[in-house]
């Protein structure tokens, strides 16, 4: 039987770990979001892991009364890893007293959108071509993405934590 999921925050100690699962899954530690480069592993963030091992990450950033989650990585599927690190992310939003939760994901990542409406985020915007602006700063980013459909556009989402 599989053991619980245990959440932690991101220590200094993990930035090594970090950077080579951003490295391995987006080619890159830094994420550009809306024209802004991130340096995804100096993000504070979460880690989850099964018996002490790592099996997911996420990474976000507070802006006044926003959070935006910058990265998400679930390293196994069907164990509710990415859905309890968004609810960790959603938490800390809350203490912060954040009234927004927001991500950007691109046009080929349908399973993202899928995932991301069923934990209630929904579609704000299509940023059309953003892409394109975002490979100026980040190169690494493919032109071919998931199931072959090109990566063109930044589709914004968002979760309302107004209390």
């Amino acid at each position: 039987m599989a053991e619980k999921i245990v959440l932690r925050r991101l220590e200094p100690e993990d930035r090594d770990w970090v950077m080579g699962l951003l490295y391995e899954r987006w080619g890159s530690a830094l994420m550009v979001t809306r024209g802004r480069v991130h340096e995804a592993d100096q993000l504070p963030g979460f880690i989850a892991e099964d018996q002490g091992d790592p099996i997911g990450l996420v990474t976000y950033r507070i802006d006044r009364d926003e959070c935006e989650m910058v990265s998400l990585d679930s390293l196994v599927e069907g164990r509710g890893v990415g859905s309890a690190l968004v609810a960790a992310v959603r938490e800390t939003a809350t203490e912060w007293g954040c009234n927004r939760l927001w991500l950007i994901t691109t046009n080929d990542n349908t399973a993202a959108l899928r995932f991301y409406q069923k934990l209630g985020f929904r579609l704000v915007a299509v940023h059309c071509n953003a892409i394109d602006r975002s490979r100026e700063l980040k190169p690494e980013i493919p032109a071919i993405g998931m199931d072959g459909i090109p990566i063109r556009d930044e589709i914004e989402l968002e979760l309302r934590l107004d209390n």
